[in-house]
């Protein structure tokens, strides 16, 4: 059930005030409404979002009530803000998903740093890797000359 709406924009004013059981006798009157918005935000969202409409008010509730610079006009400029709070949670919510999925969680080292890192031995020493550069040169050369008009 809605509030009237001088009642939410008196306690607004109060809360201006530095009353702060305004601001306690306020959230019960427009929970129902945060929720609807919630609930809006939602559906623009993907179908398997993992933040909940509920999850969104009270992080939304949290940033509005730690509001020290605003000074509510009314309860249309407390629910816009809150709708842009709202809005602003779901932002940064989707690029921290898409930073930790594009690997952003991991640790960057530079490359002179991954080089000392490793203790180990190369698995495969240089007199074989030289080995295996003739052979696959020789292979090349065999095959070219073999290829139809390969005159080397």
């Amino acid at each position: 059930m809605a509030a009237p709406p001088n009642e939410v924009s008196a306690l607004l004013a109060d809360w201006n005030n530095g009353d702060e059981t305004a601001r306690e006798k306020l959230i019960p009157l427009v929970y129902d409404q945060l929720r609807r918005l919630a609930r809006r935000q939602m559906a623009q969202e993907r179908p398997d979002h993992s933040l909940q409409a509920t999850a969104l008010v009270n992080e939304a509730y949290l940033l509005l009530v730690d509001q020290r610079e605003v000074r509510w006009q009314n309860r249309t400029h407390f629910f816009a803000l809150a709708s842009q709070i709202m809005r602003h949670i779901l932002v940064d919510y989707a690029r921290a998903r898409h930073r930790v999925k594009r690997g952003g969680d991991r640790q960057q080292v530079c490359l002179d740093e991954a080089m000392t890192v490793s203790v180990e031995r190369a698995a495969v020493s240089p007199i074989t890797v030289t080995r295996d550069w003739t052979t696959a040169k020789a292979w090349l050369y065999r095959a070219m000359r073999k290829a139809p008009g390969g005159k080397l």
